[in-house]
């Protein structure tokens, strides 16, 4: 399973000026691309909405190399409520530290050298306050599970995670695909995984000839299938094959096929400016304000 990699994880956002101001300007990510959509995906990329909406990807650097996020926007909604299934995403930037002290936006020192911040919408991020690595800052994405064993077996036996690090103590098992990449971390809660609407997405390559025989053996292990073997197109660029599973908590996962998905995830050189140019133009907030009513909170 060398061959597969980590890709991102999806973040529904509620104001993305002030997201952007987060990954930007906090965080010290690159806009890396940034698309508009006219109706919903196919593959439910956006949630079970069907309007218009945006996608922008953000990150340390290319996501051939970089584990990045993708933020998605629903125009009309202002918020979702957070459930316990994500569980913090933990970077390792000292230049991150010292922006959000030198911004003002809010740190908590939970360790020696290890600070917790949110995201706009309460999302929470962990800080390492080292040099990044030659590789990439993003260290891992910590998801909340109801039963370790079972889903360890899950993502290791069928999908193929080498298993990296047991923590009995903290009831956590650390994964990856890789020693280069972001991790998986899973930790138990002792109970009900509960997604709320903000529930996010994490996103996977595989070769395209591997996408068909995942289906097959989830299928065969009667596992859920969310969206089976689909093309998604992307106007003016490549057309990419996906399934999307959920795990034994209902954590979605996404596996792409690597190829074309190398070249839809090129980066955009305008991405900065497209994403700044959709938020100059998005008059939502104050159609709401100018007809006294709110944006929706899902």
């Amino acid at each position: 399973m060398a061959l597969r990699r980590a890709l991102h994880f999806v973040f529904k956002v509620g104001d993305r000026a002030k997201t952007a101001t987060f990954y930007r300007d906090v965080l010290g990510m690159k806009i890396l691309r940034h698309e508009e959509f006219e109706e919903g995906c196919k593959a439910t990329c956006n949630g079970p909405y069907d309007g218009k909406w945006s996608k922008t990807m953000v990150g340390f650097g290319p996501e051939d190399d970089h584990f990045v996020a993708e933020l998605t926007y629903n125009y009309g909604v202002g918020g979702y409520q957070l459930g316990n299934d994500f569980l913090g995403l933990t970077l390792q930037s000292s230049l991150a530290v010292s922006n959000a002290k030198r911004l003002g936006w809010p740190l908590t020192e939970v360790g020696e050298g290890l600070y917790l911040t949110q995201a706009p919408g309460g999302y929470p991020f962990y800080l390492v306050d080292k040099e990044p690595p030659p590789h990439d800052p993003v260290q891992k994405v910590c998801l909340g599970v109801s039963d370790l064993q079972r889903s360890t077996q899950y993502w290791s036996t069928l999908l193929g995670m080498k298993v990296m690090d047991k923590n009995e103590e903290k009831r956590t098992v650390l994964m990856g695909f890789g020693d280069n990449q972001c991790k998986l971390e899973l930790r138990d809660l002792g109970g009900t995984v509960d997604h709320g609407t903000a529930f996010g997405r994490i996103a996977f390559s595989c070769p395209r000839e591997q996408l068909p025989d995942l289906e097959a053996l989830m299928k065969k292990e009667n596992q859920k299938i969310l969206t089976p073997l689909v093309s998604l197109d992307t106007p003016g660029k490549a057309t990419v094959e996906v399934v999307i599973l959920a795990d034994p908590d209902g954590h979605e996962i996404c596996f792409v096929g690597d190829e074309a998905f190398r070249q839809l995830s090129m980066v955009d050189p305008k991405g900065n400016e497209l994403l700044d140019k959709a938020m100059a133009e998005d008059k939502s907030d104050e159609w709401f304000a100018k007809h006294n009513k709110q944006k929706a909170a899902a």
